[in-house]
């Protein structure tokens, strides 16, 4: 238990320096961008930057369901032959309407609408009503399903656009059933990200129906979209999704070489290529219609077939406004729209004053502690000082290494940690000094506390450390980060306590052989 060999000697110590090193990038700069440099980043509390609380519109979600369900039920009962009347939609009812074109049909319709794909299992449900319509409607547990996806999509599709844009650890969490929270540190000005993430960034390709062009009322399956450019112009589009852009694999902004204006190259996926494909061969001749967000960005002429799954958009834009768009492109589109309901914007000089402050009040409890110690426990309250110095430096070493990102709670779970170790050192020390009060030779109450102390220091520091397993795996932005730095600290105040200022002790005994203990 006394005995360390030279091996474990050289193990501890090297531990210590290795911690030293990984603290250094903290205090100096970067000599080059090719040398890894790990540091701790700095949250939105110290760095300053912007905080955005956004909410999924789930109204869309079921409104976009049943859109679909529409043109699902329209398409499955023209491939059966079959005809139809008066489809209508009720948000509020989650329902598709329509009237079999003669009552002869309606177990004909009945049976090909629920031979329909499900999403999920029982997703719709299809019914006769008394007056003679069909109607098929929406179950609420596949709705929720839906709304709950919806969300966790929307926050993976939040974070690539985010980490497109070279912001420095963003973080984002989900809030209650609805909401999305976005920290920004280090951006002060939220314009454009606000920008990209309220773009819900969904293209569909359709087909004009040039047919009800100038036409107030566009008919069934067919709806009056503005173009992009002119909001007052209008093109009649079919409902029908002929290529979705979800099957994009790639897109980025280029200079188009026989216009010289800015234009958005688009690349699709093998099954997106080969739709592309079909339909720009079986429509030749027929204006195409690439749709953004409800809203018509170009609408071309088909000339011939394209085959190789590749296309442009362009269209007035700037480099910033196709940059942009190739972004959004390339990280998907969201689920259903999102709007800010609550935006904060911290400045640098309130995150400089956090960290001073936190610095004072790290130092100054440092210091008391250091005091303390050195008054109650005199020569082995020094090496507990030493041991809760390399504390310290190692739990700074540890956050650098993994490039954590610190926060005010961080700094006081840090603080609090150093109370952890304090109490780890006072107990062994306390130890020493109940076994030389009961007549035990130095080396035996040295012996003896050690042994006493450490399954007490290891049972709380234990259950310490399950408690904030926990706060971690439930919590969410400061309560986790919070309980990342007491768990760190756990960590290295047994390493520190147990092992180092053991080391020290032992190496002070062996060199001195004193008859009587300093503490």
């Amino acid at each position: 238990m006394m005995y360390y060999s030279r091996l474990k000697l050289a193990s501890v110590v090297a531990v210590c320096f290795l911690g030293v090193l990984l603290c250094l990038p903290n205090a100096l700069r970067q000599p080059a961008p090719t040398v890894p440099w790990r540091q701790i980043h700095l949250g939105l509390d110290l760095r300053g930057g912007s905080y955005l609380l956004m909410q999924v519109d789930m109204n869309s979600v079921t409104a976009d369901r049943l859109r679909t369900l529409a043109d699902g039920t329209r398409q499955a009962l023209l491939g059966a032959g079959l005809g139809y009347r008066d489809v209508a939609t009720d948000a509020h009812a989650g329902t598709v309407t329509f009237t079999p074109r003669s009552p002869s049909e309606t177990e004909a319709d009945l049976k090909a609408l629920r031979a329909m794909p499900m999403a999920v299992p029982n997703e719709f449900a299809v019914a006769q009503r008394p007056d003679g319509s069909i109607a098929v409607t929406l179950s609420p547990e596949a709705m929720r399903l839906r709304a709950t996806d919806a969300v966790t999509q929307s926050i993976e599709i939040v974070r690539r656009r985010i980490d497109a844009t070279g912001a420095v650890d963003p973080e984002i969490t989900r809030q209650g059933d609805d909401r999305i929270v976005v920290e920004l540190p280090g951006i002060s000005d939220p314009e454009r990200v606000k920008h990209l993430l309220g773009t819900t960034a969904k293209m569909t390709f359709h087909m004009v129906q040039d047919s009800a062009l100038g036409s107030a009322v566009p008919g069934p399956g067919v709806s009056l979209l503005p173009m992009m450019n002119a909001p007052d112009q209008k093109l009649p589009v079919a409902d029908h999704v002929d290529v979705d852009g979800s099957d994009l694999t790639n897109a980025s902004a280029a200079i188009d070489q026989q216009t010289g204006e800015w234009a958005v190259n688009f690349t699709f996926d093998s099954i997106g290529a080969r739709a592309f494909a079909a339909t720009t061969q079986a429509n030749v001749g027929r204006r195409f219609a690439i749709v953004l967000d409800n809203k018509v960005v170009q609408a071309p002429v088909i000339r011939s077939a394209i085959s190789g799954g590749n296309g442009q958009i362009s269209g007035g834009f700037n480099a910033q406004s196709a940059t942009d768009l190739a972004l959004l492109l390339r990280a998907g589109a969201l689920p259903a729209p999102l709007s800010v309901i609550e935006q904060r914007t911290i400045g640098p000089s309130l995150g400089a004053d956090s960290i001073r402050a936190g610095m004072i009040s790290l130092g100054i409890g440092f210091a008391l502690v250091i005091v303390f110690m050195a008054l109650f426990y005199g020569r082995f309250g020094w090496y507990a000082n030493v041991a809760l110095l390399a504390n310290l430096v190692l739990m700074v070493a540890i956050l650098s290494l993994f490039q954590a990102t610190l926060t005010l709670p961080g700094m006081a779970g840090m603080l609090l940690t150093l109370g952890m170790a304090v109490d780890a050192n006072i107990l062994i020390n306390e130890r020493i000094r109940e076994e030389i009060a009961r007549g035990r030779t130095p080396l035996a109450a040295m012996q003896a506390g050690f042994e006493r102390a450490t399954s007490t220091i290891l049972d709380s520091n234990a259950t310490a450390l399950l408690a904030h397993i926990m706060l971690f795996a439930f919590g969410t932005g400061p309560v986790q980060n919070f309980a990342l730095t007491i768990m760190i600290g756990i960590v290295t105040t047994l390493f520190t306590t147990l092992l180092l200022s053991r080391m020290l002790m032992v190496r002070w005994y062996a060199r001195t052989r004193p008859t009587v203990l300093p503490v």
